[in-house]
C-alpha cells in the first residue's frame, strides 16, 4: 500500500473542486478506489452529477439535507444542518479508519474550520488517523497556518482576472 499523501487546494479563485474532481479521476484510471465527500455545497447536485456514473470507482457523498448553502440558512436550520455536517465529517473518519478507499477527497471541509463547525485540531486528528491510506485530499478557501506542516502537497488558486 502507498504512504499516506496529503495534498490541498485552497484559495479565493474558483476551481478547487474542479481541481479534486480531476485527481479522482485520475485516481479512478489507475483502479483505485474514491470516495468524494462534499461539504457547504447545499443540495445543489447538478454540477458535479456526472461522478454518479463513475461507480463505484468513484463515490460521491452529501449530508447535508437543505437545498440553500449553510450561510444562507437561519439559526434553526444551521443547527440541524450542523449535525448533517459533523455526521459527513464522522463518515470521513470512519472511511479512513477502514481504510475503505485509496483516495478520499474532503471538499470544502476547510470552510467548516471558517465557520466553526470543526477545529484545525479535528483536521490534525483526521489526517494522523491512519499512516496507510493513499491520498487525502482537502479544499477550501482558507489554509490555517497550522495545517501546513501536515500538508505533502499546497495549491492555491488565486484569480488573476475575473
Amino acid at each position: 500500500m502507498d504512504k499516506k499523501k496529503v495534498q490541498v487546494y485552497f484559495g479565493k479563485g474558483k476551481g478547487k473542486t474542479t481541481a479534486a474532481v480531476g485527481q479522482c479521476i485520475r485516481a479512478a484510471s489507475q483502479g483505485k478506489s474514491v470516495i468524494m465527500i462534499q461539504f457547504l455545497k447545499g443540495k445543489d447536485t447538478d454540477e458535479f452529477s456526472f461522478l454518479l456514473k463513475l461507480e463505484p470507482s468513484i463515490k460521491l457523498f452529501r449530508f447535508e439535507k437543505a437545498h440553500e448553502y449553510y450561510r444562507d440558512l437561519n439559526e434553526e436550520e444551521r443547527n440541524e444542518e450542523r449535525k448533517n455536517i459533523l455526521n459527513g465529517f464522522n463518515f470521513a473518519r470512519k472511511v479512513i479508519e477502514t481504510g475503505e478507499c485509496d483516495v478520499l477527497v474532503l471538499d470544502e471541509i476547510l470552510g467548516l474550520i471558517d465557520l466553526d463547525i470543526i477545529t484545525v485540531d479535528d483536521i490534525i486528528k483526521l489526517i494522523n488517523l491512519k499512516e496507510d491510506y493513499y491520498k487525502l485530499l482537502l479544499t477550501g478557501q482558507n489554509l490555517p497556518e497550522q495545517l501546513v506542516p501536515y500538508m505533502d502537497r499546497i495549491s492555491e488558486i488565486v484569480p488573476i482576472k475575473e
